[in-house]
């Protein structure tokens, strides 16, 4: 996850980035993990859960943006020369 997340800070520049672990018995008997950016200039009142909350707007790039991405994110892993660093 370390590396991922260094990943996404390497092709968008966040101002931060929250690392989250989500699961629960009761809607989806799994662990899974969420690594979300935060865009640079945030108001902080906007900022922490206020910006990972889904009524306050959530992204929908096209297919193509999110090739993109991928795209961008595969060549950071690949390149990445922090792997063996805890």
């Amino acid at each position: 996850m370390r590396r991922v997340a260094l990943a996404v800070e390497a092709v968008f520049s966040p101002e931060r980035t929250y690392l989250l672990s989500l699961g629960s018995r009761q809607g989806n008997a799994h662990v899974h993990w969420h690594i979300a950016g935060l865009p640079p200039g945030v108001p902080y009142e906007r900022q922490q859960f206020h910006a990972l909350m889904t009524e306050n707007g959530v992204l929908t790039p096209t297919p193509d943006h999110s090739a993109d991405i991928a795209r961008r994110l595969r060549t950071a892993l690949a390149t990445d020369h922090h792997h063996d660093q805890p």
